[in-house]
Parts: C-alpha cells; structure tokens; sequence
C-alpha cells in the first residue's frame, strides 16, 4: 500500500525531509520546487512506512487504499507526475533526471552554508505579521540560533491569512496554523497584538528598539478591474468576501447582502473557487466548520442559486489548481456547467482530456456543456444550485441605477455581440495587492517593497518576507524557502557588522507598546 498527496497539500515539504527512500518529489533543492501544484509520491518507490502522513502539518497525506471514492484520482494525479522518465506527464520538466529509486541519506562530510550562531552575538528581532510568511522566519530564528523575537500583528487574533483568508471548509489547511501557534508561547517570543506600525508607532521606533525588523505583512488589498461601475453596490473585492466568513474584525457583518438569485466571480483562481463553493454549499455543512456566525446566517437566509465563473482564457489556462477543481466536482447537491459559447472551449477541454490526468483542463471533460441563456433566470433541478464556467470572456462594464444590476462581458465565437448577465453581486476574485507601509520603500508596480536577497533598499536592518516582498504568488509552503533567504540574509549582515545598534531595549519597548496601543 502506497500514499498519496491530496488536496491540501502547503507544499512546505515537511514530508520531503523525513522520508527515507526519496519518493516525493520535487525536492527543495529541485528546479519546480515551489512552482508546481502541490508535492507528489512516487508509488513505485513509496515503502508504505508512513512518515510523510506523520509530519504533514495539513493532512494532505492518505494511504491510496484509504482514499474516499472523491479522493480516488488524486492516486492517479501522483503516479501521473512519474510516468515515463522521471518527469510529470505534462512534460513540464519538475524531476526530469532525478533518480526516484530509495536514498537512504549517506552520510558525507559536513558542509554550512548558513553562519553559526557562535558568530555573533544573541539578536533581538521585531516581526511584522503572523501569518505563515511571518511565522516562518520566526521559526528559523528561534531553532536555529539565540534571537529574542518580537511578534507585532495589528489585528487581535494571530494568524494572519491561515486564519482570515482560508475558507472555513479547510480545515486541515488551517490546522498548520496550531503548527506555528506553538512559537507564540516560546520562552524568547513576545506577542503583541493590536498593534499597527504606523498608526500606534512608527518603523522607526520599532527599528530603534531592536537589531533587526522583518515585514512580513502579506498583500493587504485587491486588484480592481478597472472598468465602469466597478464602485456600485453590490460589486465588492473576493478578498472582502473571504474576510466577511472568517470574521475578520475590519469588515462589518452586514456588509454581504445575499439576496440576488446569481452571483457573478471574475477570476477563476483557487479564491474565485472558494467564494464560488462557500456560496452553493448547504449551510448545514458549514455548521461545524470555523465559519463567523454572522456569515452563517446569511448564508441560511441566501437566495442564491447560480455562480457564474468569469475567466478571460481558456480553460486551459484557468488560474485554480487542478486539486480544487477536482474537489469543487464532488460537492453535494451542486451541478457543475461549462458554457459553451466559444468553439475554442470545447477544443480544448477535448484535447487535454485526451493528453492525461496531468492536464487540468481534462478536468471538465466529464462536466456538461450547454450555451447558457442568460436572460433566463437561474436554473438547476430539483432546487440544487449550480456553478457555470464562463471561459474566453472578460467583464466590459457593472450597470446598474444605484445597486448592480448586470455585468456587461465580451461575447464569444458562437455569439453575436457582447453579452450582459443579470445579477446583484459581483466578485472581483484576481488577485491580491501589496499596499507601502509606513516608514520603507515601495514599488507601486508591483506592489511590493523593493528588497535584494530580502534586504530592504535604503535601510540598514530591514528586511521583507513573503507576499510583500515577491508579490502575491505561491502558497503557504513557499513562505518556507523565502523566510529562510530573507533570515539567512539577515544573519549575514549580523556577522558582517552592518545591522545598526538599537538604542532602546526590550523592556522599553513593552512599555511603549503598551502606552501606544
């Protein structure tokens, strides 16, 4: 009996660093390692001893003869990465060369390519979020060397997106945030919530109290489209949505009115499939799961029966992953429909059906397809809901005479003239933005903070991890490799003599903390 990689793999390759014969792939030191999907198991070389399933932080590890009839093709996704020479089935090259057969980690000759501890004296370093960006880079300091760690977040709840910005439905994805949780107690941390550097003190007293800062402060806001009407009530960010059911303090309880029978997402991302799912499920099941109650209210009370999913590409080219698709195909009592507007669509999903289960678009070979009429209501049998992928056309504009009314969408290859879809909310789900923060440098192209190895420019003893220093991009696991650049950067700069020497202690900075908050 072989494991598998399902869902919810953080692809932060915990598994990869205890299993004994090299079976999952990529590898950290890997060229896809933290570009492809989520990790994969051999099951030709897997040995069935277990260790990954023990140290996956989300539970995304199964025996294949324990997998759910809905879990069931993610044996085939895996064995599917291996097929042929050692590369994905796509051909993408992740582990093209790489020798799957057991490795039992021989031992060499000791190498460091990381400083020593001993090289310098016990630091004191301030942390700017605690999410997994933030938590991550804490966790190097505190394992691996004597570093005093200030924790720093400005809402009352640690976590940042672990907590806020994963659905209520994912609970073992949430779950790796009890992983970081156990650092807050830590004899060198001190936590200190509701705490906002610059509104309640400023990067330069947070600087002056310790050797170093690390921001760690994610992308705080979303992409807008652009287009007329964005601004009606009734079309609001994903971003907004998601915070509104897991009861984010800065977004009100009534600020998601769910009385529309259609709602329309722009964007097909694992975001727009969050929202898109969260909406259709049945309330019932979401009872038990970390959802605000005021959210779950709402969601009783919704009249909601159609989510529309706008993508601008095709389907081969739609922005979720091929594991939350798969999953959004298994949830009860909601149809899934591929509008077939456009030639192009139909073409596509036939071809990468027929290439394997590696191709994601394959993925709707078995959803039906049907030109939609959209001047008809919403419609599903037997009072089920449905979600319609919408591929090949984007939004042109929101109507409405005080609340949304329609989305105005280009039209596709099997239709004459753009198109308007009726509805009451609209979602704009395309991504996150980084916004500047108070006191360092910011690039408003691409959102973050310019940095080099995670060294802010122009600021001695500053540093950027995360979404805020590469942009939006990557999940939870790739925090791991990019905290370990920005604190292996930091640690050079302590050896070399280049961090500034704080003036103000630890004590000081409790009181201000204090007095300020």
């Amino acid at each position: 009996m072989t494991f598998a990689i399902t869902q919810n793999c953080c692809t932060d390759a915990a598994c990869v660093a205890v299993c004994p014969v090299n079976c999952i792939h990529p590898t950290p030191g890997e060229r896809d390692f933290g570009t492809t999907e989520t990790l994969y198991i051999d099951p030709g070389a897997c040995i069935d001893c277990g260790a990954c399933a023990d140290a996956c932080p989300v539970d995304a590890v199964h025996p294949v003869a324990e997998l759910t009839p809905a879990q069931q093709p993610y044996a085939g996704i895996n064995a599917a990465y291996f097929e042929g020479t050692g590369q994905p089935a796509s051909g993408a090259g992740a582990g093209a060369g790489v020798d799957h057969g057991p490795n039992f980690h021989a031992w060499g000759a000791p190498s460091f390519d990381r400083v020593l501890p001993a090289d310098f004296a016990p630091l004191r370093v301030a942390i700017v979020g605690t999410g997994p960006a933030g938590m991550y880079a804490a966790e190097d300091l505190l394992l691996h060397t004597r570093s005093e760690v200030t924790l720093v977040d400005r809402l009352p709840a640690p976590g940042g997106l672990i907590r806020y910005g994963v659905a209520p439905d994912h609970p073992a994805t949430k779950r790796i945030g009890e992983t970081f949780a156990r650092f807050h107690t830590h004899p060198r941390v001190r936590l200190h919530l509701g705490l906002d550097v610059g509104t309640h003190i400023t990067a330069d007293e947070l600087a002056a109290h310790h050797d170093a800062v690390i921001y760690a402060v994610g992308a705080a806001s979303d992409r807008r489209l652009g287009i007329p009407g964005e601004d009606l009530p009734g079309s609001i960010a994903a971003t907004t949505f998601v915070a509104w059911y897991n009861a984010h303090p800065e977004v009100a309880p009534d600020a998601v009115d769910l009385s529309s029978d259609r709602v329309v997402v722009v964007g097909n991302g694992n975001v727009a499939l969050d929202v898109a799912r969260i909406l259709v499920s049945d309330p019932d099941s979401l009872a038990g799961t970390a959802i605000a109650g005021h959210a779950l209210e709402e969601l009783r009370r919704s009249k909601v029966r159609e989510v529309v999913l706008l993508g601008r590409r095709g389907p081969e080219h739609a922005a979720c992953t091929g594991t939350e698709l798969l999953a959004l195909k298994n949830l009860p009592g909601v149809d899934l429909v591929v509008d077939d507007h456009d030639a192009r669509i139909g073409t596509a999903i036939d071809a990468a059906g027929a290439a394997g289960a590696a191709h994601k678009a394959g993925l709707f070979q078995d959803v039906p397809r049907e030109a939609v009429d959209w001047s008809a209501p919403p419609r599903a049998a037997g009072g089920r809901r449905r979600i319609v992928f919408r591929f090949h056309s984007e939004p042109l504009a929101l109507h409405g005479d005080g609340h949304l009314r329609a989305v105005r969408v280009t039209s596709g290859a099997g239709e004459a003239g753009e198109r308007e879809i009726p509805t009451g909310l609209a979602l704009r789900a395309i991504g996150y933005r980084g916004v500047p923060q108070a006191g360092l440098p910011f690039d408003e192209e691409s959102g973050t903070v310019p940095h080099e190895g995670g060294r802010v420019t122009g600021r001695p003893g500053t540093y950027v991890v995360g979404w805020i220093k590469r942009g939006p991009s990557g999940g939870i696991g790739t925090n791991r490799r990019c905290a370990a650049e920005t604190v292996g950067t930091l640690l050079a700069d302590a050896v070399a003599g280049r961090l500034p020497a704080p003036t103000g202690g630890a004590r000081a900075f409790r009181r201000l903390a204090r007095r300020r908050r």
